[in-house]
C-alpha cells in the first residue's frame, strides 16, 4: 500500500490512465476486427471503406502510447496486404 502522498497520487493517476488506455485499445481491436470480418465475408468494398477508420484507430493508439510505432506500422501493413490479397 502506498504511504506517501505522491505515491497515492500516482496510483490514482495510473487508474485514470488505465481507463483511457483500455478504451483506446478496444477501439483499435474493434476497428481492425471489422476490417478482417469484412474481408473474410468477401466484402472487399466494405473492407476498403472501413480501412481509414482502422488506420485512425491505430494512429491514435500509437500517438497516445498504447502501442509502439513499429507495431502500428505492422498492423497497418498487414491490414492493407489482407485487402490487396482478397481482391485477387
Amino acid at each position: 500500500m502506498a504511504i506517501t502522498s505522491s505515491a497515492k497520487k500516482a496510483i490514482r493517476t495510473a487508474a485514470k490512465k488505465h481507463v483511457f488506455n483500455v478504451r483506446r485499445k478496444n477501439a483499435l481491436y474493434d476497428a481492425t476486427k471489422a476490417v478482417i470480418q469484412a474481408v473474410t465475408a468477401k466484402e472487399v468494398v466494405k473492407a476498403e471503406k472501413l480501412l481509414p477508420a482502422a488506420y485512425a484507430a491505430i494512429d491514435k493508439a500509437r500517438k497516445t502510447g498504447v502501442i509502439k510505432a513499429n507495431t502500428a506500422s505492422r498492423k497497418k501493413s498487414r491490414l492493407t496486404g489482407l485487402i490487396k490479397r482478397s481482391k485477387v
